[in-house]
């Protein structure tokens, strides 16, 4: 701001008195023209009657012919410049503007005006400006640190809210003031924020709380049976055991890999891409169903190619099947359908099908909309979770329906490669 203001006041001075020498200078030149038309002109006056003017009559020998009453005082015989051009000089220590003008005969008529009142002028705007530019700059500086100051008050207070909310209180939130402008959208922002951070804190403590209850199940079912071995060896065999053992240790390998594979895709961990054909995926879980038992139509299998990792790929069409294949009365229908970019990776089921109110939900993680069922008819609750999770990291969609039976439809996109 200072800067601008020396800028603006050095600007406005120099073009004031370029403005003010030219304004000088044309009414010089006027007044001469006018000397000289009077001389030239009928009955012409002799310059020796102008009073209060410096001017000479030159001759073409650069000698003084005439002058006024004041030149001859000032300047006696020496002559002032006569080449037709405006000199500045100083005459008697004051400033002069020297202008001239030919007349009728070879001679010139030399004109000096007095060039005090412009510097007075001068002076008097250099004089306002020293004092007008600081008190200026100073009313500016104060008013900016007035008006900032107030403007950001609210965001203060804002800083100091969110400095007091910790991992425990992210249930509070940012006061949002009534201005209506961008320290109200900030607040805004700030409570948006804080409402995903919490959403995300809530879904990882009941994801903890899930996982820990989920890992516990087997771990107790082991114990038990190991105590019962040890205080009643009698009444269990080590074969009854050891199939227990691993009946449960299976389970806890199957939820570990699970969560791992889930905090990798989570954290978006890099995966193998290559060209992958889900049409030999989906009839591979077709063929695998067939020999379950199941009713299985594959007649929606058409070729389709996408880019991403086969391994991931083909867990996603594994579990999609292995759901329907739970929950199913005995019917399957699998396809793989191909539109213009994309293409559909269908799975649906005869069974119960899914409420519209929990379409959402059946994605997230340990969710079993069937709590009455076992633990091991159920699964652990990971399975569309990482249907979700591949399908994203895929760079597509998963979705659920209703099925042609009325039961659970499940429609993968993916992009074609």
């Amino acid at each position: 701001m200072a800067a601008a203001l020396l800028i603006g006041a050095f600007s406005f001075y120099g073009i004031l008195s370029a403005s003010i020498r030219a304004t000088t200078e044309r009414a010089a030149e006027q007044r001469v023209e006018e000397l000289v038309d009077r001389l030239d002109g009928p009955g012409g006056r002799d310059v020796r009657t102008l009073d209060d003017e410096i001017v000479q009559v030159i001759g073409p020998d650069g000698t003084v012919r005439a002058a006024s009453e004041e030149a001859q005082d000032e300047l006696g015989s020496t002559a002032l410049p006569s080449d037709g051009d405006t000199h500045t000089m100083t005459i008697d220590d004051k400033p002069m503007l020297v202008v001239s003008e030919d007349l009728r005969d070879d001679q010139t008529l030399v004109l000096a005006v007095p060039l005090d009142d412009d510097d007075e002028a001068l002076s008097t705007v250099a004089l306002l400006l020293v004092i007008a530019v600081p008190l200026l700059l100073a009313l500016v500086a104060a008013t900016t640190w007035l008006v900032t100051g107030r403007a950001l008050r609210p965001v203060n207070r804002i800083r100091e809210e969110v400095d007091g909310i910790t991992a425990e209180r992210l249930h509070r939130r940012v006061e949002v003031p009534p201005s209506a402008d961008e320290i109200a959208a900030l607040a805004v922002t700030m409570n948006g924020m804080l409402d995903r951070l919490d959403a995300s804190a809530t879904a990882q403590r009941r994801f903890v709380s899930d996982a820990s209850h989920e890992l516990r199940s087997p771990l107790a079912t082991i114990r038990q049976h190991a105590e019962l071995a040890r205080t009643h060896p009698a009444t269990t065999s080590l074969d009854e055991l050891a199939e227990v053992v691993s009946e449960e240790g299976l389970r806890l390998q199957g939820i570990v890999e699970s969560l791992l594979l889930l905090a990798r895709l989570d954290e978006g961990a890099s995966t193998h891409d290559e060209l992958v054909d889900l049409d030999d995926l989906a009839l591979g879980e077709v063929r695998r169903l067939r020999a379950s038992g199941l009713d299985v139509d594959g007649s929606g299998i058409a070729a389709a190619r996408v880019q991403g990792d086969p391994r991931l790929l083909g867990q996603l069409v594994r579990n999609l099947a292995d759901n329907a294949a739970r929950h199913s009365r005995g019917r399957v229908a699998v396809g793989v359908t191909p539109v213009d970019r994309h293409v559909f990776v269908t799975v649906e089921d005869d069974g119960s099908g899914v409420p519209p109110e929990e379409r959402e939900r059946v994605f997230e993680r340990f969710v079993r909309l069937d709590e009455a069922r076992s633990r091991d008819a159920g699964g652990s609750g990971l399975g569309l979770s990482i249907v979700r999770a591949i399908a994203t990291a895929a760079h597509g969609t998963v979705t659920v329906d209703e099925s042609r039976w009325g039961g659970a439809r499940f429609v993968v996109m993916l992009p074609l490669a």
